[in-house]
């Protein structure tokens, strides 16, 4: 089989033509992440050794605790439908969690999603429209534009600080804001940087929100991933709480990521039309997924304390490695579990794009990462590369890289 089933290229080719797909399926783009996976799956089954550094995955199992729990839920009958917007127990243990981390929320307005994808889906659809600007971050998650593009409205890109850590650059964010645009999707932690916005950063962007009567769509499922100050949210600052989308995930903190379980936390007129969206879409939640996800929430202290500990010294390790490469520069990343190093000076001394870097690096050597380009425009110059997995994987990928390199370099351009 083919692209999108059919039998030959041609064959799609000529239903396309022919318009038989719907061209809002041409809106949609993808995310290289996985798509590298596929392929870096498919060079292992055939035998070989392959370095997965390309998707966002911990490296280590759903805690026992969270499994035992989804566990009990199957042995008990909880395999039917659950309500559309999650089952109450859950709905007020995210509440709980919120309001603890200082988010004015009540479990009312919280909505359970198959994963982070989801909310942001059902969200996008609710809040633009054709003739409607979404700002997005570039480099960023590239989901954001697709769905953007899937709801008929345009992406507007606003670039992130390099020099100051890959923050949100407030001052390019607020002067694309146009009178078309409805939404303004934040990223913090940030993937695929691991910047953070700050205070101050979070009251700019929340007062231009106001001002120009915008709601926030914010990505938080690093939250709870990082290595400094704990995580603030704009949620919870005043007059937000009505203008913001808080969207997280169990994937990343909990390593539920094959579990697709995430929420949303909407203002209250937002609910019932994400909870039609649910309807039409996917029913529910499996109900023992989502006692699973319960469980997780209150396993948060000592999961937490142990994973942002591993994942130092991972991080440590592979920012030390890549700055030890002839033409690679690596910021050490404040969150989540990615960094994002500036190959330009590479770039010049072999004459290859970020893109042609990534699949010579996979190719040759074997260690599967994503060029910057995954990420927007912006990320051209940058590679992306995971450091949540074992300190053994991470030495034996920068060994590769750094033969690639003084490979390369010998080559010369071209």
């Amino acid at each position: 089989m083919s692209a999108i089933g059919f039998e030959t290229k041609a064959e799609h080719e000529a239903l396309i033509g022919n318009g038989a797909l719907a061209t809002r399926c041409t809106a949609l783009g993808t995310e290289d992440a996985l798509v590298v996976h596929e392929r870096a799956s498919r060079l292992a089954r055939s035998g070989r050794k392959i370095l997965h550094l390309e998707i966002g995955e911990p490296g280590f199992a759903t805690r026992a605790p969270v499994v035992e729990a989804g566990v009990r839920g199957i042995v008990a009958g909880m395999t039917g439908y659950a309500p559309p917007a999650g089952i109450p127990a859950l709905r007020e243990t995210i509440a709980a969690s919120l309001t603890a981390r200082g988010v004015e929320a009540a479990s009312d307005r919280v909505v359970v999603s198959t994963g982070a994808k989801a909310m942001l889906y059902y969200v996008s659809q609710c809040l633009v429209e054709r003739g409607t600007e979404a700002l997005i971050p570039d480099p960023g998650f590239p989901i954001y534009g697709s769905l953007v593009r899937k709801a008929g409205a345009a992406p507007s890109a606003y670039p992130l600080q390099s020099e100051s850590g890959y923050r949100p650059d407030v001052d390019a964010l607020i002067e694309g804001i146009t009178d078309r645009t409805r939404v303004v999707f934040l990223n913090s932690p940030h993937n695929p940087t691991g910047g953070v916005a700050t205070a101050d950063d979070l009251e700019r962007i929340a007062a231009a929100v106001i001002k120009h009567d915008l709601i926030v769509i914010s990505d938080e499922v690093y939250g709870e991933l990082r290595f400094d100050n704990s995580h603030t949210s704009i949620a919870s600052l005043p007059g937000m709480a009505q203008r913001t989308v808080l969207v997280d995930s169990f994937s990343k903190a909990y390593a539920m990521t094959g579990w697709r379980l995430g929420y949303g936390l909407l203002p209250a007129w937002l609910v019932e039309p994400v909870k039609r969206l649910v309807i039409n879409t996917v029913s529910c939640v499996p109900p023992f997924v989502q006692l699973a996800g319960a469980a997780a929430l209150s396993d948060t202290g000592v999961c937490f304390r142990s994973l942002t500990d591993d994942l130092k010294a991972r991080r440590d390790l592979m920012v030390s490695g890549l700055n030890s490469i002839d033409g690679i520069s690596c910021p050490t990343p404040s969150a989540a579990f990615y960094v994002f190093p500036d190959v330009r000076v590479l770039q010049e001394s072999s004459g290859l794009s970020s893109r042609e870097l990534a699949t010579r690096i996979l190719d040759e050597e074997g260690v599967a990462l994503l060029p910057g380009t995954s990420f927007g425009s912006a990320g051209e110059g940058h590679l992306r590369l995971t450091f949540s997995v074992a300190l053994e994987t991470i030495e034996r990928a920068l060994e590769r890289i750094n033969r690639f390199v003084n490979r390369i370099s010998k080559e010369g351009v071209g």
